[in-house]
């Protein structure tokens, strides 16, 4: 007995002194930035993989005390590390040149490697205002129609999110979509981000996603600023169509940024636009970001931004006032569309670690919105003598609040990490209202009132790794609470709230080093606008959404990776813009079904492409068929692109993005034309400076880019005619660029 006791004291021995736990930190040498979701891999065992915290912290399990770890990151050299015996490292990665070969498939997460994908296309293209930040989500489209000003209308999964009822947007943790808006609901309005500050996009498509709530049916897209800057500059770009821009971004503390940093960046934009009344448009953006190491275990970010823009719209035309040559394609029926609109932020984050396996993260921010714009998609309609020229406005404060408990536990061969939330944030705002105005002149309100809603939540997320798996399994309860006061009614409605549980499972197996399958579940939901819900009686206001993704990673070889997936998305309750008051109407019961291909190659060090293609057939459940097509839903859209990329000399790219005709209105006997548009781009770089040409729309192509079926009546005709409306795409547009850093 004393023997097998001894022989047992001596094998728990032998496993203390062969298994160890590390925890480390890696930064930027460069910029002593922590590096959020950077890999660390035990060398020798690849599925012993892990992936740093939102400030660059890990904890990893190696099988000896003279173990070597591996850290990669896109953009930057491998580094590898002996450990000796250490239980605390810090790990200091050198800026490399950008590799497909840093995307393995190894047992960390599917949305870890969209986040790393989308970090090479971000670094390989960088873009210069936000459409072009949107389209480096694979698979989304934006169109705007507003000379500007206005949010982009937005695409993606066989889904017209409008402005953004399908797709939630956020910019560090900040949400961006405003709901109950003015114009539509889940507005985002992303103008306010100025595109040098991005520094990673994180994206996900379907309700998966524990952490991502209201909104997030098409799915998510998640900006992150820098947490601060490597060197400051100084921008200038011109343009065709009297085209100005203007970029600084400055480093306010360039010494001991291990304890501290901050940095400013300030955008002004103009232009005329190619269209015959000039858009006079012009756009001023300020960002500035602060962080600070309270200690070795706690870290303080603070931001603020403003943003205020002003511009005038031809608006949408009709085809057959061009085709019969009353108007040409660049001219406007009613030229004193347009608008102005002011964004505010606030956004304070504090991350505490108890210990290497337990971390805090709270979260507030504040934002004040000031919206007000003119449209006339109906012409004289509804109005024959004045016209039908509405304005929509409001002014909101957003508060809000959230913390996230995370805590991760190794055990022998697997891993498991808990995270638990709640969260809260309150919309108030005042006078939002729908009015019949005359040339910018008011005449009478439509609606107004104020609105007050508020959505407190909690989830809980559990992610199991283990061996060859990742489980992912999630629960999020959200409680929605609506308030309207109708100014123009005396009769108040009372107050509706409902609550929704939305379940999420997620589940990954890495077949080998060139395979990796995965499957994906789960319910979620966009909330109705609080008139609606209101005016209701509380019938409709949280329609769920839900969904099932089955995909597979392929990487042949270390230069090429392809996704395929195939997905089904249940709708209860379809929204549908209504052009004629710029609300949204309640329709029936959806759903969509559609593959997904996301593909990359690198050819040479130097020379990448990719090409994303989506494949959708959106269907209305409760129609006859012929009837049963969704307006505006895309059913086949494909982007791509060719670079060239050096850290010195020349860089290009070409990039394409190709729409297909779509059914505009429910019987598809009104089509929206597709389109294919070129884009190119040459820069010169150098330590100390860049020049570079862009050129939009190369080929020149004639295309629409706004669409709707609209019942619209111009001033000579006796009456109103529905067919397409449209707002012409930008023509051939070429700009000059010249960065000095420092």
């Amino acid at each position: 007995m004393t023997r097998i006791t001894i022989t047992f004291i001596l094998f728990l021995t032998s496993l203390h002194a062969v298994s160890q736990v590390v925890r480390g930190k890696i930064i930027d040498a460069a910029s002593r930035q922590p590096l959020a979701s950077a890999s660390i891999t035990e060398d020798g065992n690849q599925s012993n993989s892990i992936v740093t915290d939102q400030d660059g912290n890990f904890l990893i399990k190696v099988s000896n005390s003279d173990a070597k770890l591996i850290a990669s990151f896109i953009g930057f050299q491998n580094t590898t590390i002996n450990i000796a015996g250490k239980k605390d490292i810090r790990i200091e990665m050198q800026p490399g040149s950008v590799s497909l070969k840093e995307v393995v498939l190894d047992n960390k997460s599917v949305q870890h490697k969209f986040a790393t994908l989308a970090k090479v296309d971000l670094d390989l293209h960088p873009v210069r205002n936000t459409q072009e930040l949107m389209r480096i989500v694979p698979g989304l489209f934006v169109a705007q129609h507003a000379g500007g000003g206005k949010a982009e209308q937005i695409f993606l999964r066989g889904f017209d999110c409008d402005h953004g009822t399908d797709i939630q947007v956020s910019v560090d943790g900040l949400p961006v979509n405003m709901v109950s808006h003015a114009h539509g609901q889940g507005y985002a309005d992303a103008h306010f981000i100025i595109p040098e500050t991005i520094n990673t996009i994180d994206y996900g498509t379907g309700p998966y996603y524990t952490q991502h709530g209201n909104l997030n049916t098409a799915g998510y897209v998640a900006f992150s600023t820098y947490n601060n800057i490597a060197r400051s500059q100084v921008q200038v770009e011109a343009g065709r169509y009297n085209t100005f821009r203007t970029l600084a971004m400055v480093d306010l503390l360039k010494k001991n940024k291990d304890k501290q940093s901050a940095y400013i960046a300030g955008e002004f934009n103009y232009t005329d636009g190619a269209t015959i009344n000039k858009q006079n448009f012009n756009r001023f953006n300020v960002f500035g970001k602060y962080n600070l190491a309270i200690s070795s275990n706690t870290r303080f970010t603070a931001s603020a931004s403003g943003f205020k823009s002003k511009w005038d719209a031809s608006g949408q035309i009709p085809t057959r006032a061009v085709e019969d040559g009353t108007l040409d394609r660049f001219g406007s029926l009613d030229p004193t569309e347009g608008g102005h609109t002011e964004r505010y932020n606030a956004n304070l984050i504090l991350s505490h670690a108890f210990s290497p396996s337990l971390s805090f993260v709270n979260q507030a921010f504040y934002t004040r919105n000031i919206f007000s714009l003119y449209s006339n998609f109906t012409f004289y309609a509804s109005d024959p003598v004045n016209g039908d020229e509405i304005n929509q406005s409001e002014k909101r404060n957003i508060f809000g609040y959230n913390s996230k408990l995370i805590k991760n536990n190794i055990y022998n061969r697997w891993t498991l990490t808990s995270t638990y939330g709640v969260g809260v944030r309150y919309d108030a705002t005042k006078n939002s209202f729908l009015a019949h105005v005359v040339k910018r002149m008011f005449l009478n309100y439509v609606k107004l009132g104020d609105i007050k809603e508020a959505n407190t939540y909690a989830f809980v997320q559990q992610q199991a790794t283990f061996n060859r798996w990742v489980i992912d399994a999630g629960l999020r309860f959200d409680y929605l609470h609506f308030d309207y006061f109708d100014k123009l009614n005396p009769a108040q409605l009372p107050s509706q709230g409902k609550t929704i549980v939305s379940p999420k499972f997620n589940v990954q197996y890495t077949v080998s080093k060139e395979v990796q399958l995965y499957a994906k579940a789960g319910k979620g939901f966009h909330s109705n606008d609080t008139r609606v819900v209101v005016a209701n009686k509380g019938e409709e206001i949280l329609p769920a959404a839900y969904g099932a993704d089955f995909g597979i990673i392929l990487k042949p070889n270390s230069d090429f990776i392809i996704n395929i997936a195939a997905y089904y998305l249940h709708l209860n309750q379809e929204f549908v813009y209504v052009g004629d008051d710029g609300n949204v109407e309640p329709s029936g019961k959806t759903r969509r079904t559609g593959i997904d291909i996301i593909a990359r190659y690198q050819f040479t060090k130097n020379l990448f492409a990719n090409v994303n293609v989506n494949f959708t057939k959106p269907q209305s459940i409760d129609e006859p068929k012929g009837a049963d097509y969704i307006p505006l839903a895309p059913r086949l859209t494909s982007t791509g692109g060719l670079f060239y990329k050096k850290k010195e000399g020349f860089n290009g790219g070409l990039t394409y993005r190709f729409i297909k005709d779509r059914p505009a209105n429910e019987d598809n006997t009104i089509v929206a034309k597709g389109y294919f548009i070129l884009d190119a781009s040459i820069n010169y770089s150098q330590p100390k400076y860049e020049v570079g040409i862009a050129m939009e729309n190369v080929l020149n192509t004639e295309w629409n880019e706004a669409q709707f079926a609209t019942e619209s009546r111009l001033k000579n005709e006796p009456d109103a005619i529905t067919e397409l409306n449209f707002t012409p795409g930008v023509p051939f547009f070429i700009r000059a660029k010249l960065a000095i850093f420092f």
